[in-house]
């Protein structure tokens, strides 16, 4: 058991018999009155956020959460096979386990957050950034480059993503898993 004083973000708690991650916080000490903590919170097996304020002192349940490497495979009707990178063990995971499936491709590293004590698999982390190639994408007029204007293009795992207009298909970009924002072209 802990108490409020020990929040920071990335903790993650027990809270109404879900885990729950901290987001953002913060303490605050009215003039008048108790202190208090504000957090912002994120579910780790359904994504939903909920706010929620503490009063100083207040005990919390802190969960371990251990973070494992695996190796996608492909997918099917079971859902997302991977591979564990150590021990070479293959588990089937459900497609909602992962916040941004659309741009998982075969041999990707991940991580598996994963219940410490029970050993179960709570969510599936892809890394920040990823570099795809372009599988199709309407072609660009030259002198196009100065305007910040936008145009769809197909990446290699079937996801659709907004690109400026240079970007041609054969050119691979890396773009952010979170968001599926385009950042750069990829060297």
């Amino acid at each position: 058991m802990a108490d409020t004083g020990d929040i920071r973000k990335g903790l993650c708690i027990d809270y109404n018999h879900d885990i729950f991650v901290i987001t953002d916080f913060q303490h605050v000490k009215p003039a008048r009155g108790a202190a208090f903590v504000r957090t912002s919170m994120k579910s780790m097996t359904n994504g939903k956020t909920l706010e929620n304020t503490w009063s100083s002192g207040h005990k919390i349940d802190i969960v371990r959460v251990e973070r494992r490497k695996f190796q996608f495979l492909y997918k099917d009707e079971s859902g997302l096979n991977l591979m564990d990178n150590e021990s070479f063990e293959q588990l089937a995971i459900p497609e909602d386990m992962v916040d941004s499936p659309q741009f998982l491709k075969e041999g990707m590293e991940v991580d598996i957050l994963y219940h410490a004590e029970k050993d179960l698999p709570l969510r599936v982390e892809l890394p920040q950034y990823i570099n795809v190639l372009v599988t199709y994408s309407e072609p660009g007029a030259k002198g196009d480059t100065a305007t910040n204007v936008n145009k769809p293009a197909t990446i290699e795992t079937g996801a659709v993503v907004k690109v400026p207009l240079f970007i041609n298909e054969g050119d691979t970009i890396k773009i952010e898993t979170l968001t599926g924002a385009y950042v750069e072209r990829a060297k």
